[in-house]
């Protein structure tokens, strides 16, 4: 398995919200990070973030737009959107995932603040409309 065929695995993992399949697919020693906020730093700290994260939405799903690696390294341009129940934000972001062994040592996500902000504004009105 190539290092994209393991990204794209893990991407489609996160899509299911199963944490059974997205933890399988990482390293012990992971490092997650969300530029600008606390990293999770090996399997346990990542499984935390991920079940918080699965506490504030039921719905997640990467477009992927560009992607580009290097050795061990892929690289990503991306449009994640989140969401619960009828609620939707789509938003861009581009990534940094590191492969060993077929499992993911390294996720860091980088965002614009204020892109992300008016993708959650946006997903108000349009989940009402429905």
């Amino acid at each position: 398995m190539s290092e994209i065929d393991a990204v794209r695995a893990f991407f489609d993992a996160l899509a299911t919200m199963d944490p059974a399949r997205i933890s399988a697919l990482v390293a012990d020693d992971i490092v997650y990070e969300n530029v600008s906020l606390p990293k999770a730093v090996g399997r346990r700290a990542f499984e935390r973030q991920m079940r918080g994260f699965a506490r504030l939405f039921d719905h997640f799903e990467v477009e992927l737009v560009h992607l580009a690696e290097a050795g061990d390294v892929v690289l990503t341009e991306r449009v994640d959107v989140l969401g619960r129940g009828r609620y939707r934000a789509r938003f861009w972001v581009c990534g940094t995932l590191q492969v060993r062994d077929g499992r993911i040592i390294l996720w860091r996500d980088y965002f614009d603040w204020l892109n992300l902000t008016a993708a959650f504004l946006r997903g108000v009105p349009r989940a009402l409309r429905r």
